[in-house]
């Protein structure tokens, strides 16, 4: 199957090139089992900052888009917490790009995105470890060749970095298997006793990465000797204004490609949408104006969300209105999903910050204050 036929392409693909393009670059020492050197992964991340970097064979360079939006020092830090093969949890919010900074870690790191486990109150143990092909487990008894080993066991034994996400909605029981991989490095496989294949050992190389939700802290608490295991590392909302109105730009208009329209959403659109966005998120305007604070999260990952369904609205259903009249209903649904008492915060927005950003004169917030009767309806 070809990129095109399909919605998502991991990033070790995606951006193949790139990641072709640094391994020649950069001819440094690697960690053992790396494809890149350290300083590459953060550049492979983070971007060359729009200038080429010289080719390593040639005179030709490669400018390196940036991935992810954040602190180059949190990137370093993950980066060298593999490097010392020790766990790497990243702890956020929901919608800060947890998911996408470890599957961007793994593919620079590796080669791979896709040794990956999704933490659920369902998850079992075997899914961290090993499982049977019960048909050659029948045929043949205990073998190797009957093992089906877990993505984590296929890191283990390959030198590579595995994922495992939201690691506190885990049971408690499938955690701590999770203390005995990275504490001891081996798996035990009883039914094998007495061959080589007893004791499968970690090759260098391999660690983890987990990310878990600061909205879920509560599902299952880590313990003591789990936390010990990993390096905490807390993933933020964009600081800058201007970074995440070019992030939901970048993504959303690349999501409405995809769908096969032309891109309608305006910078004007998009810069009330996210500055509103960031006020409701924080509790405080950009003017300094408080603000009531709605109980769900409106992430980044929220505004990405609202401003592709802008997009799709306005390339396939242009009759229906123009895309700045779509955008408080669109704020609407994303506020009110969790608390339908958010409602009352939103309105309470558009009398405050919203009203007084019309007053004084700014046309695109006039015509959001005009809209304000929408809301209640």
């Amino acid at each position: 199957m070809s990129r095109t036929d399909r919605q998502l392409v991991p990033p070790e693909e995606l951006h193949a090139a790139e990641l072709e393009f640094l391994a020649a670059h950069d001819g440094g020492p690697r960690p053992p089992g790396w494809l890149l050197t350290p300083q590459a992964v953060v550049t492979f991340i983070l971007g060359s900052g729009g200038e080429p970097l010289p080719g390593a064979r040639s005179r030709s360079g490669l400018v390196i888009s940036q991935k992810f939006v954040g602190d180059r020092a949190l990137v370093e830090r993950c980066v060298v917490t593999l490097a010392g093969e020790r766990g790497l949890l990243l702890v956020g919010e929901p919608g800060t790009a947890k998911s996408m900074l470890s599957e961007l870690l793994a593919a620079a790191v590796c080669g791979t995105s896709a040794l990956t486990v999704q933490g659920t109150a369902g998850t079992t143990e075997d899914q961290l470890k090993y499982g049977w092909n019960y048909a050659l487990l029948l045929a043949k008894g205990p073998c190797r060749e009957a093992l089906v080993p877990s993505p984590v066991l296929t890191a283990m034994t390959g030198g590579r970095v595995a994922r495992v996400e939201e690691v506190t909605r885990c049971l408690p029981e499938v955690q701590d298997a999770l203390v005995s991989l990275l504490s001891e490095r081996r798996v035990a496989v009883p039914e094998l006793a007495g061959s080589e294949d007893a004791l499968l050992h970690a090759a260098p190389g391999f660690t983890l990465i987990a990310t878990a939700n600061l909205r879920d802290k509560g599902v299952s608490e880590m313990s003591a000797a789990l936390k010990r295991r990993f390096n905490f590392e807390t993933v933020g909302p964009i600081g800058s204004l201007e970074e995440e109105v070019a992030l939901v730009r970048r993504q959303s208009s690349a999501a409405v490609e995809r769908a096969g329209a032309p891109y309608a959403v305006d910078d004007a659109v998009l810069d009330a949408l996210v500055t509103a966005f960031r006020d409701l998120r924080s509790g405080r305007s950009t003017e300094g104006w408080e603000v009531e604070r709605p109980s769900t999260v409106l992430s980044t990952a929220e505004a990405v969300s609202v401003a592709t369904s802008l997009g799709v609205a306005a390339a396939y259903l242009p009759q229906s209105g123009d895309v700045l009249s779509r955008l408080p209903g669109q704020l609407l649904g994303a506020v009110r999903k969790d608390d339908p008492a958010d409602t009352a915060r939103l309105l309470g927005y558009w009398d405050g910050p919203v009203r007084r950003r019309a007053e004084q004169g700014a046309a695109t917030w006039r015509t959001l204050w005009d809209q304000r009767a929408d809301l209640e309806a």
